[in-house]
């Protein structure tokens, strides 16, 4: 009896190494390529990108600060990544939709690492969000008037904002097998953005951009906003939500459980780190700040002035020292060649959730300077350093309550190119007629509309026929008690028909 032994039949297929990771890899490239080409993320990107270029130079003009132009690139990739949270969403549920969800049986690749390769074109989408957000940042840091610096865990959370989204959506479409989910949960996102930004400060860093409803500028060392630690923790969520959705395809391999429970104490470090509050140090350094900022300041001569400012605005120095020679060019008798100092002052001790009014000062010829620049803050300098060549001091000046106003706002408007734009820019109600406020680094002025009757007739003039006008009689237009009559006669202008009576 003759036994005869068959060879086994070889498979048709082969184990070629790495082949499950050029599977996906490949699957990750078309999923990809097909995310950022819908229609939702090609509209979020478009307005995104629009609404930067829009945007861009109007928010601080030619004088950005980098630590507020950091946070600028949070918002509007929240938009960016709603769009991906949809369009991922329906990528995952694509074969159930079309019914070919029993084709992917006969695959090698299984369901979870299709969905990794889903989550991976969320990735995608970061990567081009991130390359937005550095041109964002880019354009406003080589501005020349730039000073400061950003910081690099403000400018991560944009990218990882559409990130989290897009995992998000990934998890949905697991967990729910319905296309109506990812526009439910779209709502439910907004209504907890909506709940959190009603809570308390520490509250508020759950969700993943936290805005500061604020115009205030400080230097970058006391923003004291916890940037790095958000970041990690909007990572380690975005992994975990990530990983959770391979476990719920069935990748429930040890380094996937492994991975999963190391995002998850990524996130809750992170969470428990950013809630910490305010260190004393910070604390201590914003009190010496406010309170005494020569402690921390350095100071330059030129032409006889001194110029004090925080580190970080060393460069404008010479934006303020122009002006102040402007303004002096104006004044007559010994204003016109008066030293001052000039002194940049910030409100740090509430951080950037407070915008506390700085009170004048009360040592003679000090001019109070804020941390911002260009726009309306020019005029507003102007009239401050105006304010104390005729008065002496800060706290004289915004006591002002006579005609000694009309001299004052001619030193703060008259040197401009356009000084009754000037004017308007400075008044609180954007007006240059009748009487208003107007606005200086501190306390603001009054002006009545007989005042602003004679300054408008004064404005009207030849440049140098009124800047005679003025020194010739400027004894007398800066001596207290002066009324608007009085003021328009030493002029030779017309008489107001204005009420003179400040409030």
């Amino acid at each position: 009896m003759t036994t005869v032994a068959e060879k086994p039949l070889a498979s048709g297929t082969r184990n070629e190494p790495g082949g499950p990771f050029k599977a996906v890899l490949a699957l990750a490239l078309f999923e990809s390529r097909r995310l950022l080409t819908r229609l939702p993320v090609l509209l979020a990107f478009a307005v995104y990108l629009g609404w930067t270029v829009w945007r861009a130079g109007k928010a601080w003009g030619d004088y950005p600060a980098l630590q507020d132009a950091d946070r600028a690139t949070q918002g509007a990739p929240m938009l960016v990544g709603l769009a991906v949270l949809l369009s991922v969403n329906q990528a995952a549920l694509r074969s159930r939709r079309h019914g070919t969800e029993r084709h992917f049986a006969v695959l090698l690749l299984p369901h979870w690492c299709r969905t990794v390769a889903h989550a991976l074109s969320a990735v995608a989408a970061a990567l081009v969000t991130a390359v937005c957000v550095a041109g964002q940042f880019g354009s406003e840091a080589l501005r020349p008037g730039a000073i400061g610096q950003g910081s690099v865990g403000e400018l991560l959370v944009g990218p990882l904002t559409v990130l989290l989204f897009g995992l998000a959506g990934l998890l949905m479409a697991g967990l729910v097998r319905s296309p109506l989910a990812a526009p439910l949960l779209v709502v439910l996102l907004l209504f907890l953005f909506l709940f959190f930004s009603g809570l308390d400060y520490g509250s508020r860093w759950l969700l993943p951009a936290v805005e500061e409803a604020t115009s205030n500028t400080l230097p970058s060392d006391l923003m004291g906003r916890p940037a790095a630690r958000h970041a990690l923790y909007l990572a380690g969520l975005a992994l975990f939500l990530g990983l959770v959705a391979v476990l719920v395809a069935g990748g429930r391999k040890p380094a996937v459980l492994a991975a999963t429970a190391g995002a998850l104490a990524m996130t809750l470090v992170g969470g428990v780190a950013q809630s910490g509050g305010d260190s004393p140090q910070l604390v201590e350094a914003r009190e010496r700040a406010t309170v005494h900022p020569e402690q921390v300041q350095s100071c330059v001569r030129r032409d006889g002035s001194t110029y004090c400012a925080f580190p970080e605005w060393g460069p404008r120095v010479a934006d303020w020292a122009a002006v102040v020679d402007r303004v002096r060019s104006l004044a007559g008798g010994g204003a016109h060649e008066q030293d001052v100092v000039v002194r940049q002052r910030v409100e740090a001790r509430y951080g950037l959730s407070g915008d506390g009014t700085l009170t004048p000062l009360e040592r003679p010829h000090e001019v109070t300077v804020g941390t911002q620049w260009g726009g309306n803050r020019v005029p507003e300098f102007s009239a401050a350093v105006a304010g104390v060549l005729i008065a002496g001091d800060e706290k004289t000046s915004t006591s002002i309550c006579d005609a000694r106003i009309i001299p004052l706002m001619w030193l703060a408007v008259g040197w401009q190119s356009d000084p009754l734009d000037a004017l308007r820019r400075v008044r609180l109600d954007d007006s240059i007629t009748g009487s208003a406020m107007v606005l200086q680094p501190t306390d603001g002025l009054s002006m009545t509309a007989a005042q602003t009757e004679v300054l408008r007739a004064l404005l009207d003039l030849p440049r140098g026929e009124a800047g005679a006008r003025v020194k010739d009689r400027w004894r007398e237009l800066t001596a207290p008690k002066l009324t608007a009559t009085r003021a328009a006669s030493l002029l030779d202008l017309p008489t107001p028909d204005g009420e003179d009576k400040c409030t």
